[in-house]
């Protein structure tokens, strides 16, 4: 008897609005708070990222769990990853007590140990350290929040299973002091911040995805390119924000078409990468086209070198072959009018290749 494979799909409806207690047109503060409870069956995640002005690129993660590990009880864990002009790269992770976490729910205010990701939208303090490494960022918002759709994907005939994200400040100016040690350093630069939770392992909804911001001359963009796991028809979902001049001139990615060019096996990872990432907006005689291209790998990590035991037994056994890849390079935006050029724009971006299946 001839089945129907359950896809992946935007919750766009105007019942899925109503369910969920979402505007089409306003985003508020609450939806940056706390969207679960850090229960078993559940993760979320608040993440941060910018460019600095000295060269450095700094990203700071504040997590309830381990998205890979949802049915674990609340194991909060704080990421500090921060890239230096003189070649460093310092990645730090740490898992703090259970009773060290709280995070409200009327707006962005999470707290680990002594750590803190507190924000209203406008405007976000973020402080971590870890080991040697300290930061005190200072955020304020440029490009208005935003979401696409209601910001949740839903997986299954059942509509069971959630992965939702919703990037807060998708563009800000930064205010960053840094430390290493003895070293310290103070700097400004761009930022993002985005919020994201579910409710299923990823690795259980999602095969691979692309993402990426940047921003080139007067232009802001996000863009994802998302696909689901097998069992979900390996369904894609594109994501395409684009901003101007601090004003969001279009969210509509089903206007969209994505190639993903010069693809190549990636040696360590053993996955297929592509160096050239390419997005075209087509609207009537309008065509924007976002093209990342890659010019250095920045990470380069199978998932499974981080895990260790008997967890990394079952992981192997069960074919676990994840991994992560960071690229940096160039971010370019073109306008074009009924085909002629009419604007072009770039300049340096960094975006992921995040792959939780077997090459395909």
């Amino acid at each position: 008897m001839p089945t129907t494979t359950p896809l992946a799909a935007r919750a766009a409806s105007d019942t899925d609005y109503q369910r969920l207690g979402l505007s089409r047109d306003t985003i508020a503060p609450w939806e940056d708070g706390a969207r679960t409870d850090g229960g078993r069956g559940s993760f979320e995640w608040w993440y941060f990222d910018a460019h600095l002005d000295d060269g450095a690129a700094l990203v700071v993660v504040f997590q309830d769990k381990d998205f890979t590990e949802p049915q674990k009880p609340l194991t909060p864990l704080v990421r500090i990853n921060l890239d230096l002009p003189d070649g460093r790269s310092l990645q730090k992770d740490q898992r703090f007590a259970r009773e060290s976490y709280s995070a409200a729910t009327d707006h962005a205010d999470v707290r680990i140990a002594g750590n803190r990701f507190e924000g209203d939208l406008h405007r976000y303090h973020i402080t971590a350290a870890i080991d040697e490494v300290s930061v005190d960022v200072t955020l304020t918002r440029q490009v208005p929040s935003w979401r696409p759709g209601t910001g949740h994907v839903y997986f299954g005939a059942d509509k069971a299973h959630e992965f939702a994200w919703m990037p807060a400040v998708p563009q800000g100016t930064v205010e960053v002091r840094y430390r290493i040690g003895d070293e310290v350093h103070e700097t400004a630069g761009i930022g993002y911040h985005d919020h994201n939770w579910g409710n299923a392992a990823l690795q259980k909804l999602i095969h691979d995805w692309y993402w990426a911001r940047g921003q080139a001359g007067p232009y802001s963009v996000i863009t994802s390119y998302v696909t689901a796991h097998e069992k979900y028809g390996y369904a894609t979902i594109p994501n395409f924000m684009l901003a101007k001049d601090g004003h969001i001139l279009t969210g509509d990615a089903e206007k969209v078409a994505i190639t993903l060019e010069d693809v190549h096996i990636d040696e360590k990872t053993g996955k297929p990468v592509a160096n050239v990432l390419r997005y075209s907006y087509q609207d009537g005689d309008g065509r924007y086209v976002l093209t990342y291209t890659v010019v250095d790998v920045l990470t380069r990590a199978r998932l499974i070198e981080g895990v260790h035991g008997i967890k990394r037994l079952a992981a192997t056994l069960a074919g676990f072959d994840g991994a992560y890849l960071r690229f940096s390079g160039e971010c370019r935006v073109q306008y074009f009018h009924a085909g002629l050029l009419v604007e072009e724009f770039a300049d340096k971006a960094i975006w992921e290749l995040m792959y939780f299946g077997r090459a395909r």
